[in-house]
């Protein structure tokens, strides 16, 4: 008997020791899956949402636009103005986020008093392989590429930060002590960093806002048609008058932001060919009142005020629409046909319709 009592107890010691391995397998089950199951459910879930969020956040921009000439090459029997012209975009901290570079060295050959008029005048940019500095370029490179390195190095940096670049004189040019830079970028570029300055600073600048990635474009068109030639009465007069433009490209193509300038130097010589006096006050938007427009203006504006107008206009158009704009012929001069655009712009806009719509095209 008491075997048989025995062997009751053990049986049920066995199947109580069963019944609790059975009770635990599923509560370690619960605390391993339970963790996995978030892990890939709610943590992906909010990685997810930020990408997102920050892709299709809409941000403010400032585009700005400088002008920077000097006489500095105009010698005997060469007629000459370069100027240096930037654009930049920049956040709502302040930093640089895109900026474009360029040159018109506008030039003409006056030896024996010769003047002349229709010629081409591409700005540096334009020529690229052309213009001839990688031969002799101490990195081998072209001046296009030397300026594309500085637009990029300037990327992320604030105008002061640009404006306080350090440079020492090497073979009578100032070039950058930083060795970043140096490496893309031998040139001169105290011109640069002033036109950078000029941009920071434009009185005249334009905001935009967009969630999508945008490029930004500059261009200047030469026109020498109002240059006059010595005779034995009277100086020559080299009239190389330049318009400047500046657009930002969006996604689908349409102008988000766009500055349009202009500079009227003039360069008087004899019929010898040498230069007598040179003549230049600033840009039009820089003269403001002083350009003189208003008061003969059909709506009383001055060139400044019309200016910004025209580029408030073009911004949704493509390059094509504003190189398309209807005109008509008025007191000698090529106006809107649009009523809206003529309210606040009633001077020619042939130079502006060019030089924008071709930012626009060069916009990179």
């Amino acid at each position: 008997m008491k075997k048989i009592i025995s062997l009751i107890l053990l049986l049920c010691m066995v199947f109580a020791l069963v019944a609790c391995g059975s009770a635990e397998t599923p509560a370690e089950d619960a605390a391993t899956e339970a963790p996995a199951e978030d892990a890939a459910t709610e943590a992906p879930a909010e990685d997810a949402e930020a990408p997102a969020e920050d892709a299709g956040a809409e941000a403010t921009y400032t585009l700005g636009m400088g002008v920077v000439s000097n006489f500095d090459s105009s010698a005997a029997g060469n007629a000459q103005i370069d100027t240096t012209f930037a654009a930049i975009v920049t956040d709502a901290d302040g930093k640089i986020v895109s900026c474009r570079l360029d040159v018109a060295q506008n030039k003409m050959n006056v030896a024996d008093g010769l003047v002349t008029t229709g010629n081409e005048y591409p700005t540096k940019m334009e020529k690229g392989t052309d213009y001839g500095m990688a031969p002799v370029s101490s990195i081998g490179a072209e001046w296009d590429a030397q300026a594309k390195a500085f637009e990029e190095f300037v990327v992320g940096k604030t105008v002061d930060e640009v404006v306080a670049l350090e440079t020492q004189e090497s073979n009578g040019h100032q070039v950058a002590v930083d060795e970043t830079l140096f490496a893309g970028c031998t040139m001169d570029i105290v011109d640069f960093k002033a036109a950078v300055e000029k941009a920071g600073s434009d009185a005249w600048a334009v905001t935009f806002t967009t969630a999508d990635a945008f490029t930004l474009g500059v261009a200047a068109i030469t026109d020498d048609a109002d240059s006059t030639a010595p005779t034995a009465d009277a100086d020559g007069v080299v009239k190389m008058y330049t318009e400047f433009g500046a657009a930002v490209v969006g996604a689908d193509g349409t102008i988000l932001a766009a500055l349009n300038d202009a500079i009227q130097p003039n360069i008087t010589v004899d019929p010898a060919g040498e230069i007598v006096s040179t003549e230049y006050k600033g840009t039009k938007r820089e003269l403001g009142a002083d350009y003189g427009m208003a008061p003969v203006s059909a709506i009383g504006a001055e060139w400044d005020a019309q200016s910004a107008a025209f580029s408030q206009f073009v911004v949704g158009k493509t390059a094509d629409e504003v190189a398309a704009l209807e005109t008509q012929e008025s007191n000698g001069h090529n106006v809107t046909v649009d009523e809206t655009l003529y309210a606040s712009c009633s001077m020619d806009i042939t130079g502006m319709m060019a030089v924008i719509s071709t930012a626009a095209n060069y916009a990179r």
